[in-house]
């Protein structure tokens, strides 16, 4: 199977950028970028890997397989670093000094005056075989009860919590999905740590025209810094707290995590609150745009009583099926007119007998999207300008 760093290698020549300039672009160094397209090293998180296949101009295609290539390699040097260390040498323990003592006499049975003295190598490496057998025996006790449930879910207010295979309790019937405890990846991949079947990568502003995505900001105009990138958009909003005007485009990349087939059932949505809409400035991120870009996508009416997941066009509807060979991408366009709502989804999968869901989120936070009608709209054009007309 080809690996990743072929395909960076392939990316890289079709560029025609030199490593140096490359390097300069992502803000590494350039033996840290030699070291990732000759193989001598994975990216412990998926973004870099992301933002060099970008700046290399990869298509979609390519990127979802770029998606792959990663998830494959860093399962693999995972499991290297486990081999490695199971097949290290313990030290012997230190000889005590007191050991040729003779044992204590006297009316009971024969006490040794000597303690044996583990080196804390030993030590460590005593507790570490304890640990691993009280997490075996919790993980063989909840399977012996019912079903281990360690479904990539949040609470209700977004907040993500890592389960405890040590103290995880059977799966309680009655608790939606949601309620149950998950963890989330700092570049926004679910699921790969939880021990779920499949795996989510979202974009939470994917946009592939500028005039498809607005801001809303709680600041003048002089106060915000010029359009981001769509690669740089993340950054752009937190640091503003910035919220998606009116549409919000999202992608979610899906992969399996093994040989089995995982199929996926269908995607709802979840509305956390919803609201008035944001008295805020709103800024374009495109100049002079004019009609609405037309997308292929799955659609999202946040101000319908009970929003749900519509496909559109000739996009066909769930289930689809995705393996650790095969992943699926789709694009969500949400819209919010009247409302300023905070949002989430849930996919549901199957495996076998396995059955959940996994939430997709902004990286353990709900997505927000706000109506900005009757808001000033400012387009850059060099510096933040506020447009003539606006349309409701």
């Amino acid at each position: 199977m080809a690996s990743l760093a072929e395909l960076l290698r392939e990316l890289k020549e079709r560029s025609g950028l030199s490593y140096g300039v490359l390097a300069k672009r992502l803000h590494m160094s350039t033996s840290t970028l030699h070291r990732y397209c000759n193989g001598n090293a994975v990216p412990a998180e998926f973004a870099p890997v992301e933002r060099l296949a970008r700046l290399c101009k990869a298509s979609p295609e390519e990127l979802v397989e770029v998606h792959r290539r990663w998830i494959l390699a860093d399962a693999d040097r995972g499991r290297k670093a486990e081999l490695a260390a199971s097949s290290a040498p313990e030290p012997e323990p230190e000889p005590d000094s007191d050991s040729d003592s003779e044992p204590a006499t006297g009316a009971g049975p024969a006490r040794a005056t000597a303690s044996t003295s583990l080196s804390p190598s030993r030590s460590r490496s005593s507790s570490h075989r304890r640990r691993t057998l009280v997490l075996a025996a919790a993980f063989a006790a909840v399977v012996g009860i019912g079903s281990l449930a360690l479904a990539v879910n949040g609470s209700g207010d977004g907040d993500q919590h890592e389960q405890s295979l040590g103290s995880t309790a059977p799966a309680d019937p009655s608790a939606s999905p949601s309620d149950r405890p998950g963890k989330a990846r700092p570049d926004g991949a679910r699921g790969e740590d939880s021990g779920t079947p499949l795996t989510a990568r979202t974009r939470p502003y994917a946009y592939k025209d500028d005039c498809m995505q607005e801001f809303l900001v709680n600041r003048r105009p002089d106060e915000v810094p010029e359009r981001p990138t769509a690669q740089d958009a993340p950054g752009w909003v937190g640091d503003l707290g910035a919220v998606s005007a009116r549409n919000q485009y999202i992608e979610v990349t899906v992969q399996g995590m093994g040989k089995d087939t995982v199929v996926l059932q269908g995607m709802n949505v979840r509305v956390q609150s919803s609201g008035a809409p944001l008295a805020w400035n709103n800024f374009q991120m495109g100049s002079g745009c004019g009609g609405k870009a037309d997308t292929k996508a799955f659609t999202v009416d946040l101000d319908a009583a009970t929003p749900s997941v519509t496909q559109k066009d000739d996009r066909r509807d769930f289930p689809y099926k995705v393996s650790e060979n095969d992943s699926e991408v789709f694009y969500i366009a949400a819209n919010a007119d009247l409302h300023d709502v905070r949002w989430y989804l849930e996919l549901e999968w199957s495996s076998g007998k396995r059955h959940d869901v996994l939430r997709i989120d902004d990286q353990g936070k709900p997505f927000r999207t706000s109506g900005r009608e009757g808001r000033p709209s400012y387009s850059w054009w060099g510096e933040w300008e506020r447009e003539l007309q606006e349309d409701g």
